[in-house]
Parts: structure tokens; sequence; C-alpha cells
């Protein structure tokens, strides 16, 4: 499987792109982990990354989707610029840029093309990689698309909308031919993990040259919250094997987020991994679940301090590890919606989440208790100890 998989870097990837993603995504991000080790060490809270939601703005309404309708909002290119530039002085050079649909950001080149020293991954539904958007990413070179799609075009299109398959297609045929590193994100709902999970999927996955594969389990949210798609406890569990049997057996990277290298459940707000940054300013706890008690223009815009002085963060990472290892929105709704409607936290969802979440069914998350398979390939038990995974923190 590893030299299949090298093999495949060193053939369908640009060799300058690779390059650049080496030194500023994986090198970089090894001086971002030792940088978070210290701070952590000395009870400082400033995650290895950050997520900032450009742009509330999309083509497109999935079920499930949290994002809300009406006139769209933007996070103003000059608060993302002081984002940026705050991270830098805590050595922290990656972003995930989503929205919405982050390719409608106005300002989404200007910002890229302006941090040539930070590696950026942008959660796109890939219907916007016309020839000139493809031209400028591969000229800028520190970018990574990770494009959603949700199982072939009979799943994909029922929970995204008909035609998105194909366009999306087009747009990823263009990244191939360009030798682009990107990834493809799925979302593993109770429709389609039979087919998500399985062989025929990943090989499909590989054959559009995407080199990682990026699993996420779903999350009832938002004005359709569609529950009937949340997975349930084998569905789980069955998540969690196939991911195990597919990393030894594909040329490809599988990526999830939920188990650490002893296969234990993690929640990255929790652990202080990574916060979400709403296009109002808001600091919340992760993208579904935003509530924020601050925003980046506090402490006269000093967002280390903002992060780091915040007693909501903190007391909701105290209050999430005292219900489980695993998703507390999934698996203790009511006491989540108690826990907010006790803080200072305001909701940003643009909706009334404290109303859905008390009227919510806990279910299963990703804490498999005593059923905790944990890595066996070596390599990824390495990088979710010292890279990519987490940047250290699940070790």
């Amino acid at each position: 499987m590893l030299l299949r998989l090298a093999y495949r870097l060193a053939t369908e990837v640009s060799p300058r792109l690779a390059w650049k993603a080496a030194r500023l995504w994986v090198w970089k991000g090894t001086k971002t982990l030792k940088a978070h080790q210290r701070r952590s060490q000395q009870g400082q809270l400033f995650p290895p990354f950050l997520f900032l939601a450009l742009t509330t703005a999309c083509n497109l309404r999935c079920r499930g989707c949290w994002i809300p309708g009406g006139q769209p909002l933007e996070l103003p290119q000059q608060d993302v610029e002081k984002i940026i530039a705050a991270g830098k002085q805590q050595d922290c050079y990656f972003y995930t840029l989503l929205g919405g649909e982050p390719m409608l950001y106005r300002a989404l080149w200007s910002l890229i093309e302006r941090h040539r020293d930070c590696y950026f991954q942008i959660i796109t539904n890939g219907m916007f990689f016309d020839d000139e958007n493809v031209r400028r990413l591969v000229a800028a070179g520190n970018v990574t698309p990770l494009i959603s799609i949700d199982g072939l075009q009979e799943h994909n299109d029922r929970r995204r909308g008909q035609g998105v398959f194909a366009s999306a297609m087009e747009g990823i045929a263009r990244l191939r031919r360009h030798k682009v590193l990107f990834g493809i994100a799925t979302t593993v709902t109770a429709e389609n993990v039979g087919e998500v999970l399985s062989d025929r999927y990943v090989e499909q996955i590989i054959h559009l040259g995407a080199m990682y594969l990026w699993y996420y389990g779903y999350r009832p949210v938002g004005a359709d919250p569609s529950p009937q798609l949340a997975l349930d406890k084998q569905q789980m569990l069955q998540f969690r094997r196939e991911l195990l049997r597919l990393r030894r057996r594909h040329p490809i990277i599988v990526i999830d987020t939920y188990w650490d290298a002893a296969g234990q459940a993690v929640c990255p707000a929790a652990l202080g991994l990574g916060f979400h940054i709403g296009p109002e300013g808001s600091i919340e706890l992760c993208p579904p679940l935003r509530f924020a008690a601050e925003t980046i223009g506090q402490h006269n815009g000093d967002l280390f301090a903002c992060i780091n002085g915040s007693r909501f963060l903190r007391d909701f990472a105290a209050f999430a590890r005292s219900q489980t290892r695993g998703c507390v929105l999934l698996e203790a709704p009511q006491e989540l919606a108690e826990f907010l409607r006790n803080s200072a936290a305001r909701d940003y969802s643009r909706r009334d989440m404290l109303a859905e979440l008390s009227a919510s069914v806990p279910r299963p998350s990703h804490d498999l208790q005593d059923q905790q398979l944990p890595e066996d390939h070596w390599l990824y038990r390495f990088l979710k100890k010292q890279l990519f995974f987490g940047l250290g923190g699940y070790g």
C-alpha cells in the first residue's frame, strides 16, 4: 500500500505543489506542534489550527447543513488578516477555510496570495473549479482543496441536490489534469454508510486523483437536521472497523479526527486543538456548535488573549470531558443546552439552537467505550501521534 501511495504521489501530483505541501503543511506543522505543546505545558490555551468561516453564502442547500439562510454574512478581509497575523505569532501556519462556500468569498485569492508562508485547506463543494480558479490555485501553490462528496451520484445528489455530483466531477477532473494535491471529504450517514466505506467507493476516489479521503460522521443540526441520517451504535462501530481495513488496503491517506492512536474517542474542541471563527468574528467551539462568548475584536484585537482568557472555552472543555470522550452534541444534547444556557455564550446560529438541543434525542457518538479499536498500521499510529491528525494532540 505505501509503495503504491508513494508512486501515486510521485506521478499524480506536481513536484512543485508536493514540495510546497511538504514544507508548509508537514514541516511547519511539526513546528506548530512543538509550539502547541509548549503552550499546553504552561497552561495556555491556543489551538494549533483554526477553522475560518469566511462566508455564509452558498449555492447549495444540503440536507443537514447548519449554515443559515437569509442575507449572507462575510468575515471582513481585515479581520482575516488579523487572525492569520495572530496565528503566525503562535507558530500557526495552517488554516481551514470554509463557509458556506468559501469559493464565493470575494477576497479569497487575495488572502491566499498574500500569505504564501501559510497553507490553506479549502472545504468546498467543488463546483467552482473553472480554468481560471484552477490556474490561480496552481500558481499560488499553498492550497489543498477538500471537496465534499457524500457517496456516488445517487447518494451524493440525494443530500446535495440534483446535478451536483456531475458538476463537482468536472472541477475535480481539472484539478487532476493540473496535478493538484487535493482530497475528498465524505460525510458518513445511515443512508450511505455501506457505500462510502466500501472498496468500490475508495477505488473511485483514487481514480479521481484524490490523495486523501477525509471522513466525517453526520451531525443532525440545522434548519433541516434529518436525524434519520445519524449513525446508530452498530454503524459507528462499522465506521471504525472499516477505516482500519481501508487504511491497510488502499494507496490513499484515510483521515478521521475522531479516534486517537489507541482507538479512544476524542473531541478536538474539548482538547483545545481547534476552534471555529464565524463570519461575525465569533470564537466558537466547532462548526456545527456555533456558540461563543468572545469575538476577535475583544482585548484590543489580541486573539491570543481572547482565546487564552476565555472562561467559556475552558469551561466547555471540562464540561464535555465530564460527559463523554466523544461528541457531547450527540450524546448529551439536553445537558449541553443547560451548560450553554448558564454560560455567557451567545448563539450565532441565527436559529434557536438551545431549543433544538433541548428537543434533541441523545444518540451514540464515536465513543466506543469497551469496543475500542486501536490503529493497527504503523503509519497511522505515527501520524496521529506526531503530525497531521490533531498535530500530535491525539498521541
